[in-house]
């Protein structure tokens, strides 16, 4: 069995949990109203470690979402909330 490729590093973990969330009409509509995103600051959160953060936070917080998102991305759930402790606002900062 070959051995599995590395995990991203955290921030490039939330982008694709961000593009993820806004590819799909649906999911990104729910994002909008849950949080209250204004759609045109997605690009600041994109660019934010903290905002990315809190991208991962929304994930880790709707497990069907997460459950999506890690099978599509061949990742445990697990990872997912590993790499969240890594970025800023995490209640787990180290």
């Amino acid at each position: 069995m070959p051995p599995k490729p590395p995990l991203p590093d955290p921030e490039t973990l939330a982008l694709q949990a961000l593009a993820f969330i806004a590819g799909d009409d649906d999911r990104l509509e729910r994002f909008i109203g849950l949080t209250g995103i204004d759609p045109g600051s997605l690009r600041n959160i994109a660019r934010d470690p903290a905002g990315l953060g809190a991208v991962l936070d929304y994930l880790l917080g709707w497990e069907p979402l997460l459950l999506e998102f890690a099978e599509a991305h061949e990742l445990k759930p697990e990872s997912i909330a590993v790499a969240r402790r890594k970025l800023p606002g995490s209640h787990e900062e180290q």
